[in-house]
């Protein structure tokens, strides 16, 4: 592994982070979140056409960028720092992805290039809110979270006239689910006995049968909601569904997508570090700034340190993304960034003292998003405890060794 940025890498960096500079600032957060969709869509459609930020990962035959899991996770870090509401993860993330695996050519060839341009925002819908333990991070993915049967959850059926197929059932927490203009469904066909998971292509706007609401989330940056179907039609994603593999290719996206969030967490924790560093140089207490104390001294020095473990952390994971996907190392990557996340957005609400509890203060913006991602993509010890599980280091011993234990 080499852990030098390349020319091209570090001119993603600086030129994602100039433009969040210019427009992604505190106030202009507040006001996209409070609008219809969640986000600024003029910011979005300059980030999908300057840096190309959706098509990032698509290859370039479909319009996208052809870049890896490295530098996907460097622009989730620059998205961090400013806690920048988008349909990002949801589109490039999730959705882009697992057409480019699962679709036919006819699919690919229709949906990746308004993905990659950001003209199309996707939306991934899962029943019961189970995203990590979906992409292998959590738990064993073995397709039973799709529900079905006597399970409930959401259930496909062919369609009475012979084409296209028909859901049922519903789901929550579905990461910008209410705005989406492509859903990516994750239904039960096949009935009880022989059911199998498959995905399966919706679009919502004026469909017949979805109901879609946003629902009022801790991290408003971060846009969730419920998607009800009934009797929906929606086109399966790839030729027949009987081959595919889709609980497979969940598990094998869960890597990159968890080296993304990682580093999306690892920004938000280092710009709420350098803003308490920041705090602390100007506010005087006896006379003299908080920060020439020697306790305040090493409370930010030992957050440096875990925040800049996180970092390495998250880095390591994107590069193993794109060498060998291992859910195991991106899971225990996010671990390391959600837990420095949590503890830097904690000090920083302590050091800054009332005011940084306050709503008209950025700090607690941060502290909602270490929340809120704990909530979502967590718990953390889940996380090592599934990473120690795929690599055996609580596997059941027999004999001597096991009574020696």
């Amino acid at each position: 592994m080499d852990a030098a940025l390349s020319d091209e890498q570090n001119e993603i960096r600086r030129t994602l982070r100039e433009l969040l500079l210019k427009r992604c600032g505190p106030e202009e957060v507040r006001a996209a979140v409070r609008t219809a969709t969640g986000y600024d869509e003029a910011l979005w459609a300059l980030l999908a056409e300057r840096p190309g930020l959706p098509g990032l990962t698509v290859e370039a035959r479909y319009g996208g960028a052809g870049c890896g899991p490295a530098e996907a996770a460097l622009a989730a870090e620059e998205t961090g720092r400013v806690l920048l509401p988008s349909p990002l993860l949801a589109t490039a993330g999730l959705v882009a992805p697992l057409v480019a695996a699962l679709g036919t050519e006819a699919q690919r060839a229709g949906l990746l290039p308004s993905l990659a341009n950001g003209e199309l925002t996707g939306a991934l819908v899962l029943p019961g809110g189970h995203l990590t333990a979906v992409l292998g991070l959590t738990g064993a993915n073995d397709g039973q979270w799709a529900g079905g049967g006597r399970a409930g959850g959401i259930q496909a059926r062919p369609a009475a006239s012979g084409t296209g197929w028909r859901l049922y059932g519903e789901a929550v927490q579905v990461l910008d689910g209410h705005s989406a203009g492509l859903l990516l469904v994750a239904a039960h066909a096949g009935g009880y006995a022989r059911g199998r998971t498959l995905l399966f292509v919706l679009r919502p706007q004026g469909a017949r049968g979805v109901t879609r609401t946003r629902l009022t989330a801790l991290d408003e940056t971060r846009s969730q909601a419920r998607v009800e179907l009934r009797d929906a039609a929606a086109e399966l994603l790839g030729p027949t569904g009987e081959d595919a593999d889709v609980p497979g290719a969940l598990a094998r996206l869960g890597g990159g997508v968890a080296a993304a969030v990682a580093a999306e967490a690892v920004g938000a924790a280092d710009r709420v570090l350098e803003r308490t560093v920041e705090y602390v140089c100007s506010r005087e207490q006896f006379g003299r700034p908080i920060g020439s104390f020697q306790a305040v001294k090493h409370r930010l020095a030992d957050i440096h340190v875990v925040v800049q473990t996180a970092r390495s952390a998250a880095y390591y994971a994107a590069w193993a993304a794109g060498e060998r996907p291992s859910a195991a190392v991106g899971g225990l990557a996010l671990a390391q960034a959600l837990e420095a996340q949590r503890m830097t957005a904690a000090e920083a609400v302590q050091l800054h003292g009332g005011i940084g509890v306050t709503w008209e203060h950025d700090v607690q913006l941060y502290f909602k998003r270490a929340a809120s991602d704990e909530l979502l993509f967590g718990p953390v010890h889940r996380l090592r405890e599934r990473a120690a599980e795929r690599a055996g280091l609580f596997a059941a011993r027999s004999g001597r060794e096991a009574v020696a234990l």
